[in-house]
């Protein structure tokens, strides 16, 4: 299975055959990071504090998807983070369309997520899961689809600049929230756009708001629930606990931002998906 780096599987994960990460890239100042096994979540933190610009990501060429095409494998899926949210679905279709060109018996579906980090964990989870039970190419994809039309996507963010300088925040007052230190939860449309949810004054108010939302959502009762955090691996410890005690999961997945995602959760950010 073919994921883009927005895709916060653990290492543990990464290192298994089941999973190739196609990278994206990202510029702060006149320093590029490639978003692969390489990257020091740390160093990035840093230079994204001290750069008076906002950070730049870039999506993967068309040909580094056609790179990872050539794997070998019999069905090829790819996920990728929500087409709203990057070119990166684009380019993965485009990739397809060259490699059908020449491989036309090839199967190959695109996944659009719809969603990032942790929402991306789940899906390939579940797309893994389902070819594991050897279904059908086309069972797997609609169901997959079906699965990824019905998850939830929720984050909480010590900051949003980022976001909002790279034009993520579409229809949100960021300003003004910035300016009245007000914490904002965060979700996902089913289409992928961000929108608002709730707010607190602090994180930790707005995680329990996260966590009440969950708990009143009868769908989450039998779900895995993916934890992603930026630098902030007590809180999501936290988080966990918070949700054992008043909702239902049948196992919680605790990760850690890549590249991409700490770029937009920045520092301290925890971003679930179920």
């Amino acid at each position: 299975m073919i994921v883009d780096s927005c895709c916060d599987l653990t290492p543990s994960l990464l290192r298994e055959e089941d999973f190739l990460s196609v990278p994206l890239t990202i510029r702060v100042g006149d320093h590029v990071v490639v978003d692969d096994a390489s990257f020091d979540q740390a160093d990035l933190l840093w230079r994204m504090k001290e750069c008076e610009t906002a950070p730049q990501t870039s999506c993967p060429a068309p040909a580094q998807y056609l790179d990872a095409f050539a794997c070998g494998a019999d069905d090829l899926y790819v996920i990728t983070l929500s087409a709203l949210l990057s070119g990166s679905h684009n380019s993965a279709q485009q990739a397809r369309q060259l490699w059908l060109e020449e491989h036309p018996q090839a199967r190959v579906h695109i996944f659009n997520s719809c969603s990032a980090s942790a929402g991306e964990v789940l899906l390939a989870l579940k797309v893994r899961e389902l070819a594991a039970k050897g279904l059908p190419f086309q069972t797997v994809v609609s169901e997959a689809t079906a699965f990824c039309t019905e998850m939830t996507t929720m984050f909480v963010l010590e900051s949003l600049d980022n976001l909002r300088k790279n034009g993520r925040l579409t229809g949100l007052q960021s300003v003004v929230t910035g300016a009245l230190r007000i914490k904002l939860l965060m979700g996902a449309t089913p289409e992928g756009e961000i929108y608002k949810r709730g707010q607190a004054m602090s994180v930790k108010q707005a995680l329990s708001k996260m966590v009440e939302i969950m708990s009143k959502d009868a769908a989450h009762a039998g779900k895995l629930l993916a934890i992603a955090h930026c630098n902030c691996l007590e809180r999501a410890f936290q988080l966990k606990e918070m949700v054992r005690k008043s909702c239902h999961f049948s196992d919680i997945l605790i990760t850690e931002t890549g590249g991409i995602s700490t770029v937009y959760a920045n520092d301290g950010g925890i971003v679930v998906a179920y």
